[in-house]
């Protein structure tokens, strides 16, 4: 059996996010019945993690094992054969028989997308969350700085996560506009479940005036999730790189 990694970009609009779940079409399931339109197998996919419905990604890393004689270097083109169009593997490669795509990770990036515009673009619709006023990005970048580092983020985690510790490292929070688009890219060691999205929306609110950027040490230090800001939507998140 060969062990074969796999870098999938997908447009999570259409589907209930990454796990297969009963309720729903997932990236993970279509995946899985692709691999078996292949080779016949029915593998055990395993995620560096999950997705939530609406997000979506630009290098999501999956394993499974197989006993296909098809060469490692060719199973994305042959994967893609028989995936639909809002899902493409960018990547594919045999790894050792100990890799696992969750278990070795070492970090992870994140990239949320905001639209600042009068009017909605139809274009955008679902991959970048739109607002109609202007956004303070000088405060949100000085707000920014406080996550860095190592901290307990239990203030920045949805409920329903049973988990050991909520203390993560953020080792980088960058910041690029394009006109009406901005780009804000979180790194670190991991991410709690909605972690991303609610920093994202404590620093939307610091944009707007609500909070100020020396709110976010007190916040992480009172690790009350009521205190932090309002969790941003699920269409502006990508899931950029996984690190090993």
């Amino acid at each position: 059996m060969r062990n074969i990694q796999i870098i999938i970009s997908y447009r999570g609009t259409s589907y209930c996010g990454w796990q297969v779940q009963p309720n729903g079409v997932t990236i993970q399931e279509v995946i899985i019945r692709a691999i078996k339109e292949l080779t016949g197998e029915t593998v055990n996919l395993t995620g560096s993690g999950r997705t939530d419905a609406g997000v979506h990604a630009l290098g999501q890393s999956a394993n499974f094992f197989t006993a296909s004689t098809i060469p490692p270097e060719v199973w994305y083109r042959a994967l893609n054969t028989r995936l639909p169009v809002d899902i493409r593997v960018i990547r594919s490669r045999e790894c050792p028989p100990d890799f696992h795509s969750r278990y070795n990770t070492i970090g992870k990036s994140y990239l949320y997308k905001i639209l600042e515009s009068p009017v909605a673009s139809p274009f955008l619709a679902d991959l970048a969350f739109h607002i109609t006023r202007t956004l303070d990005w000088g405060a949100m970048e000085e707000a920014a700085a406080g996550f860095l580092g190592e901290h307990d983020f239990s203030a920045f985690m949805a409920s329903g996560s049973a988990i050991k510790s909520t203390v993560r490292t953020i080792t980088d929070i960058s910041f690029i506009k394009r006109g009406e688009l901005s780009e804000i890219t979180f790194t670190g060691n991991g991410f709690l479940y909605n972690m991303v999205r609610i920093m994202m929306g404590t620093l939307y609110e610091v944009g707007y005036g609500r909070l100020k950027p020396q709110d976010i040490k007190a916040i992480i230090a009172g690790k009350d999730r009521n205190k932090a800001g309002v969790t941003a939507p699920a269409h502006g998140l990508y899931l950029k790189e996984v690190y090993y």
